[in-house]
């Protein structure tokens, strides 16, 4: 199939992770992440975000992002999100299901939302008819490409703290997010105000697996106690876990995570730049990762699509969305560009 613009999720599996999953494969170890390669893993996290973590791997983005919610809400509790926000429009309503909680969407014109959209959702505490807000819940990157800087990030948690409520960052491409900030990725979360992090690596390069990772408002809290047995619950806990572990320990070793991410945040600003020449074509959000977001004439979406596959974002209003991947090459994006010329 050829290399499209659909998802990262499309891309295929970093030769040196493949290789950590060859090396995993000789002989037994224990299950359940009771394994020296888990133990690692779980070093390497602390080498980027403190001691002071718990750290709890999943299958994927979905159960990464229910496994943070569930831990910190109860049925009669609400999470503040965005509109686009993966755990709103995304996920089937897994969140809503699982944890029994209210998702109260903020409207943004970039995937970002702000204390001004929240804060109109901060009322009605101890009041029964209520649903109590509990949870604010941020992208980074965002669904729509754009990256919140730590000064925005410092606002919404201190917002957060304020009132009382946890801060839960979904972050499916924070590699990326971090090679946009060039900052490390404890600058934007923990030292920045985060509560609990779905960190992903299926979208840069690893087959599968997620974490989430608690930090130090939530450790030894009565909730945070829970987690091993919602995970549980939650069919997220995985057998073989030495194997998500291996990925990640690969994922972290001589920074890999930021090479793939640098690949793909600079093949977005070179499609963003060979489209930008296209009158016909108009970019709706600043590409600051790895995903574009353009409006395109109706008439050759189809056509293109034939050749390199991708999704519609808002038909409404003809926009699409192209993502790329750590393995996209430059010859994809000129070819790319060059049949949107021929068609328009």
């Amino acid at each position: 199939m050829k290399r499209g613009f659909a998802s990262d999720n499309n891309s295929g599996i970093h030769p040196e992770i493949l290789k950590a999953l060859f090396t995993e494969n000789e002989g037994h170890a224990i299950g359940y992440g009771g394994d020296e390669t888990t133990e690692s893993a779980i070093n390497c996290f602390k080498k980027e975000f403190g001691q002071e973590i718990d750290v709890y791997f999943v299958f994927n983005g979905t159960g990464a992002n229910v496994l943070s919610l569930s831990t910190l809400s109860h049925s009669f509790h609400s999470v503040i999100c965005s509109e686009t926000a993966h755990i709103q429009t995304d996920e089937c309503g897994a969140p809503e299901k699982l944890t029994g909680s209210k998702l109260l969407p903020v409207a943004s014109t970039n995937g970002k939302i702000t204390p001004e959209g929240i804060i109109r959702y901060l009322h009605g505490f101890e009041f029964e008819h209520h649903s109590q807000a509990k949870l604010i819940s941020i992208s980074q990157v965002t669904e729509l490409g754009t990256v919140y800087s730590v000064e925005e990030i410092k606002a919404i948690t201190t917002l957060a703290h304020e009132y009382g409520l946890f801060v839960h960052m979904d972050g499916a491409r924070l590699a990326n997010a971090a090679v946009a900030l060039d900052l490390p990725f404890r600058a934007f979360t923990v030292d920045a105000g985060i509560d609990v992090l779905s960190f992903g690596g299926t979208k840069n390069g690893m087959m599968m697996g997620e974490a989430v990772v608690f930090f130090s408002r939530v450790l030894g809290t009565e909730l945070s106690k829970n987690t091993k047995y919602i995970r549980k619950q939650n069919m997220q806990l995985y057998s073989k876990m030495r194997f998500v572990s291996a990925q990640f320990v690969a994922y972290f070793n001589n920074d890999l995570w930021k090479k793939m991410a640098t690949h793909s945040n600079q093949m977005a600003k070179l499609l963003e730049q060979a489209v930008r020449q296209i009158p016909a074509i108009q970019i709706t959000q600043a590409v600051d990762a790895n995903g574009v977001f353009a409006i395109v004439p109706p008439e050759i979406i189809p056509l293109l699509q034939e050749k390199y596959f991708f999704y519609m974002w808002d038909e409404h209003r003809s926009e699409v969305r192209w993502m790329t991947s750590f393995d996209t090459q430059e010859e994809d994006i000129t070819d790319f560009a060059a049949l949107i010329k021929s068609l328009v």
